[in-house]
C-alpha cells in the first residue's frame, strides 16, 4: 500500500489532500516524543521518513499536518485488503499490515497473466477502499518486492521471467534485501555500488566484505530466490512501547509506564489467541542508546501479571542505572496458539484448570469488549491529587 496510514487519514479527511501529512506524535508544545509512523509523499519531499524522531520531522516541515495514529482503523482496512487479495489466490503471505506476497500461479488459467491479475488487484483495492496500491510482478518474491517499490505511488512494474539479473543490474545496492547502511558502506568501499556489480563480483573478494552473507546476497543480486509464498505464516512477535513526554529519572513513573505497556501487549496477545514464552524489555535513554533484556519461560504464558512481573524483574536488573529514560517497551515472542497440544490436537484449558490470573484477564477483556476502551485496570489509573 502507498503511505498506508497517511493515505487513510487523507481518505477520511479529504481536506488533507495535497498537504504534507505525518502520522505520529504531536511535536508542538513539547508534547511529541515519539517517531514518525508514516508520512505521505508530500511530506517525504522534505526528507521526512518512517522511524524519524517526530521532533526532527517538525524541524524539516513545521507546516505539516501531524496526526496521532488510529490503529483500529488501519487494522480494519488492512483486513479488508487482505480479504480482497485472497479472492485472487489463497496463497497469501502478509509481510506487514500494509504489504503481502501473493502467489497467483494457479490463478493464471482463470484470471489471465500476472500483469492482468495485478491490474485487477489494483482496481479492486481502489474501488472497494479508496486507496492505491503499488504492485510488483515477477517470478520470485525478492524481485517482485523490488518491483513494487520502483514506481510508487500507484505503481505497476513487471519483470519478465528470465530477465531478473538485467532488471536489477542498474539499481543501487541499498535496494537489495538485507543490505543496510553498514553493509552498503563495506560494499562501496570495495567499489561495488550497484546490484549488477555485486552479481558479477569475485566471490572470494565478497567474502572479505560480507563474510557469511556473501553467497546469499550474491544470489539475490542475480535475481535468484527460491523461497515459496508461505500462506501459513504466523505472527512472530508482539510489542508495545511508551515514549515519555519528557525524559524520566523517576523510577515510579518508569514502572507505571512499564505496567501500562505490559497491559497493552498482553491484551493484543490474548485478542489474537496466542501465548508467548519469551518476554523482552526495551529501554531507550535520552541519548537514544537502547538496552534490551529478555527472559524465556519453560511454558507459554499470556497473563498480564506474569508478563508485567517478568518485565519488572528485567527492569530492576538495571536498577543501578540512573540515566534518564526516553522510552520503555515490552515485547512478546516465541508465540504459539493459546492452549495445549496433546496427540497433535490443540486443547483449551478447562475452567478448573484456569488460575485466577487467567480468569481476571478474561473478565477484563470481556469488559473492554462490552463497555469500550474507557475500562482500565485500577493499577493504571493515576491517583488524584486530593487522594
Amino acid at each position: 500500500m502507498d503511505a498506508f496510514y497517511a493515505s487513510i487519514e487523507e481518505l477520511d479527511q479529504p481536506s488533507l489532500r495535497g498537504k504534507p501529512v505525518v502520522v505520529g506524535a504531536d511535536p508542538r508544545g513539547g508534547r511529541g516524543r515519539g517517531v514518525v509512523s508514516t508520512a505521505n509523499y508530500e511530506a517525504r519531499r522534505y526528507g521526512i521518513h518512517s522511524a524519524m524522531p517526530i521532533s526532527r520531522a517538525y524541524l524539516l516541515c513545521p507546516q505539516a499536518e501531524f496526526l496521532p495514529p488510529r490503529f483500529d482503523r488501519y487494522v480494519a482496512l488492512s483486513t479488508q485488503i487482505m480479504q480482497i487479495l485472497q479472492r485472487f489466490s489463497p496463497e497469501l503471505e502478509p509481510l506487514s499490515i500494509d504489504e503481502a506476497f501473493l502467489d497467483c500461479t494457479a490463478s493464471v488459467v482463470a484470471l489471465g497473466p500476472g500483469l492482468a491479475i495485478a491490474r485487477a488487484i489494483k482496481q479492486a483495492v481502489h474501488s472497494e477502499t479508496g486507496l492505491t496500491a503499488s504492485v510488483g510482478v515477477a517470478a520470485n518474491k525478492f524481485v517482485a518486492k523490488v518491483a513494487s517499490d520502483l514506481e510508487k505511488p500507484d505503481g505497476l512494474v513487471l519483470c519478465a521471467a528470465g530477465e531478473e539479473a538485467a532488471f536489477l543490474a542498474a539499481l543501487p545496492i541499498r535496494k537489495l534485501w538485507g543490505v543496510g547502511p553498514r553493509t552498503a558502506e563495506r560494499l562501496q568501499a570495495a567499489g561495488i555500488h550497484t546490484i549488477g556489480a555485486l552479481a558479477s563480483a569475485n566471490p572470494e573478494a565478497l567474502r572479505c566484505a560480507l563474510k557469511n552473507q556473501a553467497p546469499r546476497l550474491q544470489a539475490l543480486a542475480r535475481g535468484e530466490d527460491s523461497r515459496a509464498v508461505d500462506s501459513s505464516r504466523v505472527r512472530k512477535s508482539i510489542s508495545e512501547e511508551t515514549t515519555f513526554v519528557t525524559d524520566q529519572l523517576d523510577p515510579a513513573t518508569v514502572v507505571q509506564a512499564l505496567r501500562f505497556t505490559a497491559d497493552q501487549a498482553t491484551r493484543r496477545l490474548r485478542k489474537e489467541g496466542l501465548q508467548a514464552r519469551t518476554i523482552h524489555l526495551k529501554l531507550r535513554y535520552s541519548n537514544f542508546e537502547t538496552l534490551l533484556r529478555s527472559h524465556t519461560f519453560d511454558e507459554p504464558i499470556d497473563t498480564f501479571e506474569t508478563v508485567f512481573s517478568c518485565a519488572l524483574q528485567l527492569l530492576r536488573r538495571c536498577a543501578d542505572d540512573q540515566r534518564a529514560k526516553r522510552l520503555v517497551g515490552v515485547g512478546l515472542s516465541s508465540l504459539t496458539p493459546r492452549g495445549q497440544e496433546k496427540d497433535g490436537q490443540l486443547l483449551l484449558p478447562t475452567q478448573e484448570e484456569k488460575g485466577n490470573e487467567v480468569r481476571r484477564d478474561e473478565l477484563f477483556d470481556w469488559m473492554i469488549a462490552r463497555f469500550g476502551k474507557h475500562v482500565s485496570r485500577a493499577s493504571l489509573i493515576p491517583p488524584r491529587k486530593d487522594d
